[in-house]
């Protein structure tokens, strides 16, 4: 009996993974690859079809109705579905079939010209002789999407039988193409040819480059200063210069993938109040389709098509329940958020407040994995910009007043804390301990010494200016 009742449990569990698996999938997925999921889903279940208008209060009430008997049977497995959730760690990666909808996705955007399409053209528009062309397009392979070289002529000539000395020379012209400074097999020749196209070639910069490039980079500016017999002011104003050059030319080709954002949730101040409001427009909405339903009930429909219609109905069915959860459950998270987080409405990111998902995963009613799936991916347009949902969930820090502060806030408060400084004598990461202390922060060295690196300052030393 016990090996008989252990197989029941197996059974059924093979049963549930499949539409869990798919729920799941709903709930995480981002608005855009939702949108492609549910082309996938109508292509493949004839039952489904999308509505023209938007479903009345009523229509929503009476199709939750519908489902409500149908579903009873999964809330009686809330425990399964939470360890289910807990457990599912493997399910974040994704199937073969999720890759080629994501390929798919992004296959159907809009291509912008790449940095080795426009060199190409370059070529192509030149004065080149065929055998320089052919030279040309072979170190445009060779080139990676920050603009550099990434094999030696030496290594080209070994590797194609050419000359090396044809390969330089005809390296030299790719230099010269736009973006200035591509082509380069280094950061220092990057910046020399950048340099050189400024005509600063006899300048304190070409020299500092040059020659300093490593010492440039660790800020010894009097140890430059030295060696070429200058003054460390003169140093620091040639760096300043040396920082506006691009040590990426090629960058201004790789797409920004910032420009797919598309927030699922907006808030907005109304009235003196916060409105939240989902943005559904790009979500279909589907609804089973009364031809296949008149088929089911009528009497000359085989068994057979009958059971594959009832099978398809009832799928769609749990995907039309699942994406009206899914929207149900980022509705819900996104009002707690506004109502833990109306200090940062107000007044911006450094009024942030501690937030764990536990917390909102209390408030809601749904497992902590829940909420981690929900805000996956998933972002939030605010008067202070769009941000991704995750950036609301921050720990904290408790204030000698008793007050919680986030760690973002305090991050923020040491940006301003360098920004003020005095260049020539720059605040010590103890230093700023001590300046948090007395406005009522306690925190340690080393967590300054994190959040300034996080933040992309400097230590002290590498700050000082001359």
């Amino acid at each position: 009996m016990a090996g008989l009742s252990q197989t029941q449990s197996l059974s059924q569990q093979q049963v549930l993974a499949p539409q869990l698996q798919q729920s799941l999938q709903i709930l995480q997925v981002p608005m855009l690859e939702l949108r492609n999921l549910i082309q996938q889903e109508i292509e493949s279940n004839p039952t489904l079809e999308i509505e023209q208008t938007e479903p009345t209060i009523e229509d929503k009430q009476r199709e939750a109705a519908e489902f409500d008997e149908e579903f009873e049977w999964l809330a009686k497995l809330d425990e399964e579905w939470r360890d289910y959730m807990a457990q599912s760690a493997g399910y974040s990666h994704r199937s073969a079939e999720d890759e080629e909808r994501r390929q798919f996705f992004f296959e159907s955007l809009v291509k912008e010209e790449t940095l080795q399409q426009h060199l190409f053209e370059q070529v192509q528009s030149g004065d080149l002789e065929a055998a320089d062309r052919q030279i040309a397009e072979l170190i445009i392979g060779n080139i990676d999407d920050h603009g550099f070289l990434q094999s030696k002529p030496e290594d080209i000539a070994s590797n194609t039988g050419m000359d090396v000395a044809d390969i330089t020379r005809v390296l030299e012209v790719v230099q010269t193409f736009h973006p200035v400074g591509v082509g380069a097999r280094d950061l220092r020749e990057c910046l020399l040819i950048q340099l050189r196209r400024l005509g600063k070639e006899q300048s304190l910069e070409f020299r500092i480059v040059d020659r300093f490039i490593e010492d440039l980079g660790k800020r010894r500016f009097p140890e430059i200063a030295r060696r070429l017999n200058t003054t460390p002011e003169q140093v620091q104003r040639a760096a300043n210069f040396i920082g506006t050059l691009d040590p990426r030319p090629g960058q201004i080709f790789t797409p920004d993938p910032n420009n797919y954002v598309l927030p699922d949730v907006t808030v907005e101040k109304i009235g003196g109040g916060w409105q939240i409001s989902l943005n559904g427009d790009q979500i279909p909405h589907l609804r089973i389709s009364n031809t296949y339903k008149d088929l089911m009930a009528s009497a000359r429909s085989k068994d057979e098509v009958r059971d594959y219609i009832r099978e398809k109905i009832r799928s769609g069915k749990f995907l039309i329940k699942s994406i009206h959860q899914r929207q149900q459950t980022i509705s819900n998270i996104a009002h707690r958020i506004v109502d833990r987080q109306k200090d940062f409405l107000e007044f911006g990111p450094s009024a942030l407040k501690p937030l764990t998902m536990v917390q909102i995963a209390d408030e809601v009613g749904v497992h902590e994995t829940t909420v981690s799936r929900a805000i996956s991916g998933k972002y939030m347009s605010t008067p202070h910009g769009v941000f991704e949902m995750k950036y609301f969930f921050t720990p904290g820090y408790q204030t000698a007043d008793g007050e919680s502060m986030s760690n973002t806030s305090v991050k923020g408060i040491i940006g301003e804390m360098v920004k003020d400084e005095n260049g020539k004598n720059p605040l010590s990461d103890k230093e700023i301990v001590e300046l948090l202390s007395q406005k009522g922060i306690p925190i340690a060295r080393r967590t300054v010494a994190k959040y300034r690196s996080e933040l992309g300052i400097l230590p002290s030393n590498m700050r000082k200016t001359y």
